[in-house]
Protein backbone atom coordinates (compact mmCIF):
# COMPACT_ATOMS: atom_id res chain seq x y z
CA UNK A 1 0.00 0.00 0.00
CA UNK A 2 0.94 3.11 -1.07
CA UNK A 3 1.02 6.40 1.52
CA UNK A 4 2.93 8.66 0.48
CA UNK A 5 2.69 9.81 -3.53
CA UNK A 6 3.50 12.65 -5.47
CA UNK A 7 2.19 13.63 -8.91
CA UNK A 8 3.65 16.28 -11.42
CA UNK A 9 5.22 17.68 -8.27
CA UNK A 10 7.61 21.23 -9.77
CA UNK A 11 9.41 23.51 -7.68
CA UNK A 12 11.27 26.74 -8.73
CA UNK A 13 13.01 29.69 -7.25
CA UNK A 14 13.46 32.44 -9.67
CA UNK A 15 15.11 30.71 -12.55
CA UNK A 16 16.46 28.15 -10.76
CA UNK A 17 13.87 24.71 -11.39
CA UNK A 18 14.78 22.59 -9.06
CA UNK A 19 12.00 19.80 -8.89
CA UNK A 20 10.69 18.65 -12.32
CA UNK A 21 7.44 16.53 -12.99
CA UNK A 22 8.63 14.65 -9.83
CA UNK A 23 5.91 11.56 -9.08
CA UNK A 24 7.10 8.82 -6.89
CA UNK A 25 5.40 6.53 -4.37
CA UNK A 26 6.56 5.44 -1.10
CA UNK A 27 5.75 2.19 0.04
CA UNK A 28 3.46 2.06 3.61
CA UNK A 29 5.90 1.05 6.66
CA UNK A 30 8.97 0.40 4.19
CA UNK A 31 12.71 2.17 3.82
CA UNK A 32 13.12 4.61 0.94
CA UNK A 33 16.63 6.15 -0.03
CA UNK A 34 16.47 9.71 -1.92
CA UNK A 35 19.61 9.97 -3.28
CA UNK A 36 21.78 11.77 -6.12
CA UNK A 37 24.23 14.47 -6.36
CA UNK A 38 24.09 17.84 -4.02
CA UNK A 39 21.96 20.51 -4.80
CA UNK A 40 19.59 18.04 -7.28
CA UNK A 41 16.33 18.93 -5.17
CA UNK A 42 16.49 16.04 -2.44
CA UNK A 43 15.92 18.64 0.48
CA UNK A 44 13.29 20.45 -1.68
CA UNK A 45 11.59 17.17 -2.61
CA UNK A 46 10.62 16.18 1.38
CA UNK A 47 10.04 19.99 2.24
CA UNK A 48 7.62 20.13 -0.67
CA UNK A 49 6.09 16.37 0.97
CA UNK A 50 5.68 17.58 4.40
CA UNK A 51 4.15 20.83 3.42
CA UNK A 52 7.44 23.14 4.29
CA UNK A 53 7.54 24.25 1.07
CA UNK A 54 4.98 25.07 -1.06
CA UNK A 55 5.01 23.64 -4.69
CA UNK A 56 4.41 25.78 -8.40
CA UNK A 57 1.98 22.85 -9.20
CA UNK A 58 1.28 19.35 -9.14
CA UNK A 59 0.02 17.26 -5.92
CA UNK A 60 0.91 15.53 -2.99
CA UNK A 61 -1.07 12.77 -1.91
CA UNK A 62 -0.86 11.55 1.93
CA UNK A 63 -3.01 8.47 2.24
CA UNK A 64 -6.33 9.46 0.80
CA UNK A 65 -5.62 13.27 1.27
CA UNK A 66 -4.24 15.93 -0.98
CA UNK A 67 -2.18 17.71 1.15
CA UNK A 68 -1.69 20.26 -1.53
CA UNK A 69 -5.15 21.27 -1.44
CA UNK A 70 -5.57 21.69 2.24
CA UNK A 71 -5.90 24.84 4.03
CA UNK A 72 -2.83 25.79 6.78
CA UNK A 73 -5.17 24.68 9.68
CA UNK A 74 -6.13 20.84 7.78
CA UNK A 75 -2.12 20.90 6.81
CA UNK A 76 -1.17 21.21 9.87
CA UNK A 77 -3.03 18.66 11.63
CA UNK A 78 -1.89 16.16 8.78
CA UNK A 79 1.62 17.29 9.81
CA UNK A 80 1.55 15.58 13.17
CA UNK A 81 1.50 12.39 11.64
CA UNK A 82 5.04 13.15 10.10
CA UNK A 83 8.04 13.56 12.28
CA UNK A 84 11.46 15.03 10.87
CA UNK A 85 15.10 14.33 12.06
CA UNK A 86 17.40 17.35 10.83
CA UNK A 87 20.49 16.97 10.06
CA UNK A 88 22.33 18.74 12.66
CA UNK A 89 19.54 17.26 14.88
CA UNK A 90 18.02 21.09 15.57
CA UNK A 91 17.98 20.91 19.02
CA UNK A 92 17.43 24.05 21.78
CA UNK A 93 21.17 24.66 22.93
CA UNK A 94 18.87 26.33 26.22
CA UNK A 95 17.11 23.16 27.39
CA UNK A 96 18.38 20.19 28.49
CA UNK A 97 17.50 17.13 26.85
CA UNK A 98 14.31 16.27 28.94
CA UNK A 99 13.20 19.50 27.96
CA UNK A 100 14.06 18.94 24.22
CA UNK A 101 12.06 15.99 24.13
CA UNK A 102 9.16 17.53 26.42
CA UNK A 103 8.45 20.36 23.97
CA UNK A 104 6.30 18.86 21.19
CA UNK A 105 4.48 16.43 23.41
CA UNK A 106 3.30 20.09 25.04
CA UNK A 107 3.59 22.29 22.19
CA UNK A 108 2.25 20.12 19.03
CA UNK A 109 0.16 17.58 21.17
CA UNK A 110 -0.84 20.40 23.90
CA UNK A 111 -0.23 17.65 27.01
CA UNK A 112 -0.37 18.86 30.21
CA UNK A 113 0.25 16.23 32.20
CA UNK A 114 3.84 16.34 33.64
CA UNK A 115 3.92 12.49 34.64
CA UNK A 116 2.67 11.04 31.51
CA UNK A 117 4.93 13.66 29.58
CA UNK A 118 8.27 12.25 31.60
CA UNK A 119 6.82 8.95 31.52
CA UNK A 120 6.95 9.40 27.31
CA UNK A 121 10.56 10.93 27.87
CA UNK A 122 12.02 8.78 29.50
CA UNK A 123 10.22 5.66 27.21
CA UNK A 124 12.36 7.13 24.38
CA UNK A 125 15.66 7.24 25.66
CA UNK A 126 15.74 4.02 26.98
CA UNK A 127 14.74 2.74 23.43
CA UNK A 128 17.58 4.89 21.74
CA UNK A 129 19.90 3.08 24.59
CA UNK A 130 21.02 6.46 26.34
CA UNK A 131 19.06 6.21 29.89
CA UNK A 132 18.94 8.87 32.36
CA UNK A 133 20.59 11.82 30.00
CA UNK A 134 16.99 13.72 30.54
CA UNK A 135 19.09 16.62 32.74
CA UNK A 136 22.48 17.10 30.24
CA UNK A 137 22.83 20.29 28.90
CA UNK A 138 22.70 19.80 24.51
CA UNK A 139 26.86 20.54 24.59
CA UNK A 140 27.64 17.56 26.75
CA UNK A 141 26.68 15.31 24.41
CA UNK A 142 28.62 13.78 21.80
CA UNK A 143 28.18 14.22 17.99
CA UNK A 144 26.31 10.77 17.87
CA UNK A 145 24.13 11.49 20.96
CA UNK A 146 22.68 14.38 19.53
CA UNK A 147 21.69 12.33 16.33
CA UNK A 148 20.01 10.26 18.85
CA UNK A 149 18.13 12.63 20.87
CA UNK A 150 17.39 14.34 17.60
CA UNK A 151 15.91 11.00 16.26
CA UNK A 152 14.43 10.89 19.78
CA UNK A 153 12.73 13.48 19.79
CA UNK A 154 11.26 13.19 15.87
CA UNK A 155 9.78 10.11 17.19
CA UNK A 156 8.33 11.08 20.48
CA UNK A 157 4.95 11.75 18.99
CA UNK A 158 4.82 8.87 17.27
CA UNK A 159 3.98 9.45 13.50
CA UNK A 160 3.44 7.55 10.87
CA UNK A 161 6.08 8.91 8.52
CA UNK A 162 9.58 9.64 9.26
CA UNK A 163 11.67 12.13 7.04
CA UNK A 164 15.81 11.76 8.10
CA UNK A 165 18.14 14.68 6.02
CA UNK A 166 21.11 13.14 5.94
CA UNK A 167 21.62 11.32 9.63
CA UNK A 168 25.16 9.85 9.12
CA UNK A 169 26.71 13.38 8.03
CA UNK A 170 29.62 13.98 9.93
CA UNK A 171 29.35 10.79 11.67
CA UNK A 172 32.40 8.21 11.70
CA UNK A 173 31.92 5.01 10.36
CA UNK A 174 31.24 3.14 13.44
CA UNK A 175 28.68 5.84 14.70
CA UNK A 176 27.45 5.86 11.11
CA UNK A 177 26.67 2.47 11.45
CA UNK A 178 24.96 2.83 14.71
CA UNK A 179 22.46 5.50 13.06
CA UNK A 180 21.66 3.26 9.87
CA UNK A 181 20.77 0.36 12.01
CA UNK A 182 18.53 2.54 14.32
CA UNK A 183 16.29 3.59 10.79
CA UNK A 184 16.12 -0.06 10.69
CA UNK A 185 15.50 -0.65 14.25
CA UNK A 186 12.66 2.60 13.56
CA UNK A 187 11.06 0.75 10.75
CA UNK A 188 11.40 -2.81 11.96
CA UNK A 189 10.36 -2.58 15.44
CA UNK A 190 7.27 0.71 15.29
CA UNK A 191 6.63 0.04 12.03
CA UNK A 192 7.24 3.70 11.25
CA UNK A 193 7.55 4.55 7.48
CA UNK A 194 10.85 6.07 6.79
CA UNK A 195 12.41 8.21 4.37
CA UNK A 196 15.59 9.11 4.13
CA UNK A 197 18.09 11.52 2.19
CA UNK A 198 21.25 10.04 2.04
CA UNK A 199 24.89 10.37 0.94
CA UNK A 200 25.79 7.16 2.30
CA UNK A 201 24.61 4.95 -0.92
CA UNK A 202 26.28 1.99 -0.20
CA UNK A 203 23.97 2.37 3.29
CA UNK A 204 21.22 3.32 1.02
CA UNK A 205 21.31 0.40 -1.04
CA UNK A 206 21.88 -1.92 2.06
CA UNK A 207 19.10 -0.71 4.14
CA UNK A 208 16.08 0.58 1.93
CA UNK A 209 13.51 -1.38 0.30
CA UNK A 210 13.15 1.17 -2.36
CA UNK A 211 15.64 4.04 -3.61
CA UNK A 212 14.69 7.15 -5.58
CA UNK A 213 17.63 8.64 -7.97
CA UNK A 214 17.43 12.66 -8.35
CA UNK A 215 19.21 14.23 -11.21
CA UNK A 216 18.79 17.84 -11.83
CA UNK A 217 15.38 17.53 -10.61
CA UNK A 218 14.02 14.93 -12.73
CA UNK A 219 13.74 11.18 -11.37
CA UNK A 220 15.93 9.33 -13.45
CA UNK A 221 15.58 6.25 -11.35
CA UNK A 222 13.04 4.76 -8.79
CA UNK A 223 12.91 1.12 -7.71
CA UNK A 224 14.09 -1.87 -5.54
CA UNK A 225 17.88 -1.47 -4.81
CA UNK A 226 18.31 -4.51 -7.12
CA UNK A 227 16.70 -2.19 -9.95
CA UNK A 228 18.38 0.49 -9.06
CA UNK A 229 21.77 -0.85 -9.51
CA UNK A 230 21.37 -1.60 -13.22
CA UNK A 231 19.61 0.86 -13.84
CA UNK A 232 21.13 1.95 -17.88
CA UNK A 233 21.22 6.27 -17.07
CA UNK A 234 25.03 7.09 -17.18
CA UNK A 235 24.70 9.40 -13.96
CA UNK A 236 22.94 6.92 -11.79
CA UNK A 237 26.09 4.22 -13.02
CA UNK A 238 29.11 6.69 -12.22
CA UNK A 239 27.61 7.80 -9.27
CA UNK A 240 26.99 4.50 -7.75
CA UNK A 241 30.82 2.83 -9.17
CA UNK A 242 32.37 5.80 -7.58
CA UNK A 243 30.65 5.89 -3.83
CA UNK A 244 31.24 1.66 -4.45
CA UNK A 245 35.20 2.27 -5.20
CA UNK A 246 35.49 4.64 -2.63
CA UNK A 247 34.42 2.55 0.06
CA UNK A 248 36.30 -0.46 -1.25
CA UNK A 249 39.84 2.31 -0.59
Amino acid sequence: MTIIRTKNLTKSFYNNHVLRDVSIEIPEKSISAVIGQSGTGKSVLIKTIIGMLKPDSGEVWFKDKELTALDQNKLLEIRKCFGYSFQNAALFDSMNVGQNLAFPLEESLHIKDHQKIQKRVKEILDWIELPGIELKRIDELSGGMRKRVGFARSLIMRPEVLFFDEPTTGLDPVLSETINNLVVRVNRELDITCVLITHDIPAAFRIADKIVFLDQGYIVADGSPAEVAVSDHQMVKDFIKISFSELKV
